[in-house]
């Protein structure tokens, strides 16, 4: 407004800047309050009639369309002002909703389960969400801990109503079941039960124990990162794959456990493919076992957080798929 005031002034009369001025209570109505558009408007509208009364326009009628311009398009911003507050709020209100939501799906992890440290770091794909088709869970039972740690087939709001199903079986069946394997088959069974096969979750269960290491359950999900306390990390994969969680039908059975030797000092690494297919420029992939190095810090959260700035880099970027990273360590 006042740089077409300037321009007017400058120009003279024959140049007719006049309907001009109403641009400013059009943008203050994108950006602003209703008061301040209101404000603006009477502003443009004062500034009208001054440039008229200067240009010697004030009785003319290209002065009345200008002033019938400015209260138009006032008019007009007040309403946009009104309805774009009005959704801003509801769309606070949704997000506040969600937002307790996603805590409740996916918990914090404990900083200590039993005989183990744990750290978790997530990040969804989805802009403006904190949880998208990745899943995890620790839960301690009486002979150790338990983890899950899943990637739901898609994305969006789909994916997270099967994390819940997936979550909300394991949650019940680790502390009641003896075997690993009957808690991946209540699991199996929920989701039969409440999604009618028409998704599947690549899943990895995990039992550990003080006295027996870590027994892992792998269903089609990417293995995991077993770091020694001295020495290379491992990948350890079972001897035969099996099908992701909700693909029973099929007809193949199930996976079989497989066995590591998780003592004191160790790490384990679980995490979701948006970590490892990750890939550079040149379409590289993330090399995880050359970067190991990186959960040698004494705070595993710190740990978790200069590993997924690591893969940032590698990206050069944000990435564009969910990915968990959860962290396990063997307590002294």
């Amino acid at each position: 407004m006042a740089l077409v005031v300037v321009v007017d002034v400058t120009a003279g009369s024959g140049v007719g800047l006049l309907p001009l001025i109403s641009l400013g209570p059009a943008f203050s109505g994108l950006v602003g309050g209703w008061r301040r558009t209101l404000a603006v408007g009477l502003l443009s509208l004062l500034l009208c009639a001054a440039l008229g009364w200067y240009d010697g326009l004030l009785d003319s009628r290209r002065a009345y369309t200008a002033l019938a311009s400015v209260a138009g398009v006032t008019a007009a911003g007040l309403l946009a002002s009104v309805s774009r507050l009005r959704r801003e709020r509801e769309l606070a209100s949704v997000r506040s909703i969600a937002e307790v939501a996603q805590r409740v799906l996916l918990r914090p992890v404990p900083r200590h389960a039993g005989h183990l440290t744990t750290a978790v770091a997530y990040t969804s794909a989805v802009a403006e969400a904190r949880i998208g088709g990745d899943l995890y869970e620790v839960t301690t039972v009486p002979d150790g801990v338990r983890v899950i740690i899943g990637d739901v087939q898609g994305k969006g709001l789909e994916a997270v109503e099967t994390a819940a199903v997936v979550l909300g079986a394991f949650r019940e069946a680790a502390p009641e079941e003896a075997l690993l394997t009957e808690v991946g088959a209540r699991v199996e069974r929920a989701m039969e039960r409440e999604l009618n096969g028409e998704k599947f979750v690549t899943a990895l269960l995990v039992d550990i124990s003080p006295q027996d290491g870590a027994t892992f359950l792998n269903y089609g999900h990417p293995p995991p990162m077993w770091v020694p306390s001295h020495g290379e990390p491992v990948f350890p994969e079972p001897e035969e794959f099996a099908l992701p969680l909700g693909l029973t039908a099929h007809g193949m059975e199930g996976p079989k456990p497989f066995h590591v030797d998780f003592g004191p000092g160790d790490q384990i690494l679980l995490y979701t493919d948006g970590v490892t297919e990750a890939r550079d420029a040149d379409g590289t992939f993330y090399p995880l076992g050359e970067r190991a190095g990186l959960l040698a810090d004494a705070d595993p959260e710190r740990a978790l957080a200069a590993l997924r700035a690591d893969v940032e880099r590698h990206v050069d970027g944000p990435l564009h798929d969910d990915a968990a990273t959860l962290l396990l360590r063997h307590r002294s």
